[in-house]
C-alpha cells in the first residue's frame, strides 16, 4: 500500500472522545429526570438487540442461498427449481433406495438422491454422462464466481476479502470511509453466496464478522449516542464482530471470545456483556430460522460418546503439527500470491476469478471428497461411523482407497486455498482451513483404525478393550479441524471454546488444547502472527496492537530508540495555533491550506512555542462556521461557543479557549519509543506532544499513524509532520 494510500486513513482520538463523552454524559443527566435515565440505558441494550437479530436472520438467508447455490452445480428439482437436493427430496419426492444411494439423502457427487431430484446429464441429454456432469458443475460454478467479482467489482469493491484485517484496523482507532456501510452489507451479502456456492475455495465464516460489524454499523449510526460517540460505536461493532463468529460456527460463547482474543485492542466490562447478549440474540435468531431444517446452527456440528486413549495423546500432537504447518505454509505462500496479484493481476480481477473457478471445480470435481461444498464435506468428515458412510468411508475393506483420497483431498484443497484466499470476491479461511484439517486428521485416523483391525494385539492397542471399536476417525476430523484453524489463525482459547461448541465433547477437551498448543507452536516457528496480522502489514493498515517486538524487524527495531527519533521535528511548515487566538481570514487560510491535518497543537505565542494545548481542526470548522467565515451549513453543528474580539490593527480575532483541549498526552525527546508505542495502544491518542525538559518548548509530535508506520517498515514513512497530523 502506497504512502497516499496509508495517509487516506483518519485516526480516533480515543482520549478526546472519551473526554468529550463524559461531559455530554453529565450534561445530560443534569437535564434529565428517571425516565430520560431509563430510556438512555434501554437504548444500548436495543441496539443490541436489533442488531443480533439482523445478523442471525442475515446469516440464515446467505446459508439458505449458499446451499441451493452449491446444489444447482449437480442438479435441479423437478417439483420447484428453488430447492437444493435435501428440501427437494424432503418435500417432492420419496427417497431412492439405500442401495441406490449408498444410504446418502443429499446430493452426492451429482448422483440422483430421489425421483424429484435430476441431475443435469439426465436432464439434458437423458443418461447417466459422467463428462456431462463435469462440464455442468465446471459451466454453473465459473458463471457464478464470474459473476461475483463483477458485481463486487462494479458495485463494491470494499465487499472483497474477508474483512477481518480491515475490522482489526477499525476497532484499533482508524476510520475506512465505507467499509462498514449498508451497500457494503448488501453486496457482500450476495457475493458471499455466490462465492462460497461456486465451488472456489473460500468460506463464509470471516466475513460473517465483516457483515456483522456492517450490521452494527448501520443500526447504531441511526441513534444520536452512537453517531456522535466512537468510543461507544465501537462497543457495538465489537459486539458484532462477536455476533458474526457466533452464528458462522453456532458457538456464542467462542464468537465473544474471538473478538476479545483476535479482534478488540479494547474489551471493557460493559462491552464483554453487549458482546455476549448480542452473540446469544443472533444465535437464537438463527436458530428460529433453522437453514439445514436439522435443528442444528451450522451444518458440521457434531457428537461424540467414545472417549480416547493415552496412546492417542501421540498422534494427536502429530495432528497438532500438521496444522502447525499447514498454517505457517498457508500464510507464507497466501502473502507471496497476494503480492504477485497486488502487481500484476489488479486491473484483471474478473478475469483471474473467472480462471479460478474453471481450475477449482474441474479439479476438485474429480475427486469425491472434494466435490461438495466445504460446509457439507466437514459435517460428513466429523461424524462417527453408524453405517457405510459417506462415499462408503467406514466400510473397513475400503481403507485404502479412503486414505489416499483424503490425501489427495488434503492437499488439492490446500493449494486451492492458497491461491484462492485474497481474491477480489468476498471470502474467508476458517471453513477451508477446518476442511484441509479435517480431512488429513480423517485420513490418520482411518489409517491408525486400518492398522487396529489388522493388529489387535500390538502393545500400542493394549488400552483397547477386545471386540469393540478403540479408534474413531471422526474424532481426528473434529481434532484436525482445531489444529489446522489455529495454525491459520493463531486464535487459542477461540479455537477450543468453539470446537468444544460445535460438539458438546466435554471428554475431548484435553486433546483439543494439546493439538491447539502443538500447532500455536509450529505455527510461531514458521511465521509471526497469523493471516490478518500478515494481511495488515502486507496491505499497510495502520494497526500497532498486533505489533511485537519480533514483527519490527532488526534494521526498525525500536528498543533503545528515544521518541525524538520518531517524532517529526518542528519546522517552517509545522501549523501551530496560538493560544490568544488568531485572525479569522488567517484561521480560515490555515484551514484550507491544511485539508490533511486533523489538528493543531496550541502555544502560548508564536515566539517562545511553550505548548499549552491542542485543538482539533474539525472544532475550528465548525466554529467558523458559527461566525459565518465558512460554510454556515454547519453552523448548527457547533456544540459550544467562541467569542471573536477586535486584535491589534482592528481584524477580527477568534478566541478559541473553549475548544482547546488543555491537557494534552505530553512526552520529553528522551522518552523511549516503546513507552510511547505503549501509549498509543493502550491510551489510543490521535497525536502525543513531545515538549522539553525545562521549560515545556513544543519540539515535536508524534500521531498514531506516524508511529503505526514506524512499526510496520513495509509501510513507507512519509514527508512532513504537518501532513501526518
Amino acid at each position: 500500500m502506497s504512502t497516499a494510500r496509508f495517509d487516506e486513513f483518519r485516526t480516533i482520538d480515543w482520549v478526546e472522545d472519551g473526554a468529550k463523552e463524559q461531559q455530554r454524559r453529565r450534561a445530560q443527566e443534569a437535564g434529565r429526570g428517571v425516565l430520560g435515565g431509563a430510556y438512555e440505558a434501554a437504548v444500548s441494550w436495543l441496539v443490541v438487540l436489533v442488531v443480533g437479530v439482523l445478523i442471525g436472520v442475515n446469516t440464515a438467508f446467505i446459508s439458505i442461498v449458499t446451499e441451493w447455490l452449491s446444489d444447482v452445480k449437480m442438479g435441479v428439482c423437478r417439483g420447484g427449481w428453488w430447492l437444493n437436493a435435501k428440501f427437494c427430496c424432503w418435500e417432492h419426492a420419496v427417497p431412492l433406495p439405500p442401495a441406490a444411494t449408498g444410504g446418502q439423502l443429499v446430493a452426492s457427487g451429482g448422483e440422483a438422491t430421489c425421483a424429484a431430484w435430476v441431475a443435469w446429464d439426465r436432464l439434458l441429454v437423458g443418461a447417466d454422462v459422467a463428462v456431462v456432469r463435469w462440464a455442468a458443475f465446471v459451466a454453473v460454478g465459473t458463471v457464478l464466481a464470474t459473476a461475483c467479482a463483477f458485481l463486487v467489482r462494479e458495485y463494491a469493491p470494499l465487499a472483497a476479502g474477508s474483512g477481518l484485517p480491515e475490522i482489526k484496523a477499525i476497532l484499533g482507532g482508524f476510520v475506512i470511509r465505507g467499509f462498514m456501510g449498508g451497500w457494503t452489507l448488501v453486496m457482500k451479502s450476495i457475493g458471499l453466496a455466490m462465492a462460497v456456492g461456486s465451488g472456489l475455495s473460500v468460506g463464509k465464516e470471516g466475513p460473517a464478522v465483516h457483515m456483522g460489524c456492517c450490521v452494527g454499523n448501520v443500526v447504531s449510526r441511526n441513534f444520536a449516542k452512537y453517531r456522535r460517540s466512537a468510543a461507544r460505536q465501537r462497543e457495538i461493532v465489537s459486539a458484532a464482530a462477536a455476533a458474526g463468529v457466533a452464528v458462522a460456527f453456532g458457538a456464542p460463547i467462542g464468537g465473544v471470545l474471538f473478538s476479545l482474543e483476535d479482534l478488540s485492542s479494547r474489551f471493557p466490562r460493559r462491552t464483554l456483556w453487549r458482546s455476549f447478549f448480542c452473540a446469544l440474540i443472533a444465535t437464537v435468531s438463527l436458530q428460529a430460522m433453522n437453514p439445514f431444517w436439522t435443528g442444528k446452527l451450522v451444518m458440521f456440528q457434531a457428537s461424540y460418546d467414545r472417549d480416547w486413549h493415552a496412546f492417542e495423546l501421540a498422534f494427536f500432537a502429530l495432528v497438532g503439527v500438521f496444522g502447525g504447518v499447514y498454517g505457517g505454509v498457508c500464510i507464507r505462500l497466501n502473502t507471496r500470491v497476494a503480492e504477485l496479484r497486488k502487481r500484476h493481476l489488479a486491473r484483471h480481477a474478473v478475469l483471474e476469478v473467472a480462471v479460478l473457478a474453471v481450475a477449482t471445480t474441474a479439479i476438485t470435481y474429480a475427486n469425491p471428497y472434494t466435490r461438495e461444498d466445504m460446509g457439507e464435506m466437514l459435517s460428513y468428515l466429523l461424524q462417527e461411523c453408524t453405517d457405510r458412510g459417506w462415499h462408503d468411508m467406514c466400510v473397513p475393506a475400503n481403507a485404502a482407497r479412503v486414505v489416499w483420497g483424503l490425501l489427495a483431498a488434503t492437499v488439492l484443497r490446500a493449494a486451492a486455498t492458497i491461491v484462492a484466499y485474497g481474491c477480489r470476491v468476498p471470502c474467508g479461511i476458517f471453513v477451508p482451513s477446518m476442511a484441509i484439517g479435517a480431512s488429513f486428521g480423517r485420513m490418520l485416523g482411518t489409517l491408525l483404525q486400518a492398522v487396529h483391525r489388522a493388529h489387535p494385539k500390538w502393545r500400542l492397542f493394549a488400552q483397547c478393550a477386545p471386540d469393540t471399536a478403540c479408534i474413531t476417525p471422526a474424532t481426528y476430523a473434529f481434532l484436525g479441524a482445531a489444529a489446522a484453524m489455529t495454525g491459520v489463525t493463531k486464535s487459542t482459547v477461540a479455537v477450543v471454546v468453539i470446537m468444544y461448541e460445535l460438539t458438546g465433547a466435554l471428554n475431548f477437551i484435553v486433546p483439543t488444547m494439546i493439538v491447539v498448543m502443538v500447532a500455536r507452536i509450529i505455527g510461531d516457528a514458521i511465521v509471526d502472527g497469523g493471516i490478518s496480522e500478515q494481511m495488515i502489514l502486507l496491505n499497510g493498515l495502520p494497526l500497532m496492537d498486533e505489533i511485537d517486538d519480533a514483527e519490527w524487524g532488526d534494521e526498525q527495531s525500536l528498543l533503545g530508540l528515544p521518541v525524538a527519533a520518531l517524532m517529526r521535528a518542528c519546522s517552517d511548515d509545522f501549523s501551530v495555533v496560538p493560544a490568544a487566538g488568531m485572525p479569522l481570514q488567517r484561521l480560515v487560510r490555515l484551514v484550507h491550506a491544511t485539508p490533511a491535518i486533523r489538528g493543531y497543537p496550541v502555544v502560548d505565542d508564536e515566539h517562545s512555542m511553550r505548548a499549552v494545548g491542542y485543538v482539533l481542526r474539525a472544532d475550528i470548522q465548525r466554529a467558523l462556521a458559527a461566525h459565518g467565515v465558512v460554510s454556515a451549513a454547519s453552523a448548527a453543528q457547533a456544540p459550544f461557543r467562541t467569542v471573536a474580539f477586535a486584535g491589534p490593527g482592528g481584524a477580527t480575532v477568534l478566541g478559541l479557549a473553549a475548544l482547546v483541549n488543555a491537557t494534552p498526552l505530553a512526552v520529553r525527546p528522551h522518552t523511549s519509543a516503546e513507552t510511547t508505542i505503549e501509549i498509543f495502544r493502550k491510551l489510543g491518542p490521535r497525536t502525543v506532544l513531545v515538549t522539553s525538559d525545562d521549560d515545556g518548548r513544543l519540539v515535536g509530535l508524534l500521531t498514531r499513524r506516524r508511529a503505526a508506520s514506524h512499526a510496520q517498515p513495509q509501510v513507507s514513512r512519509g514527508s512532513a509532520c504537518g501532513r501526518l497530523l
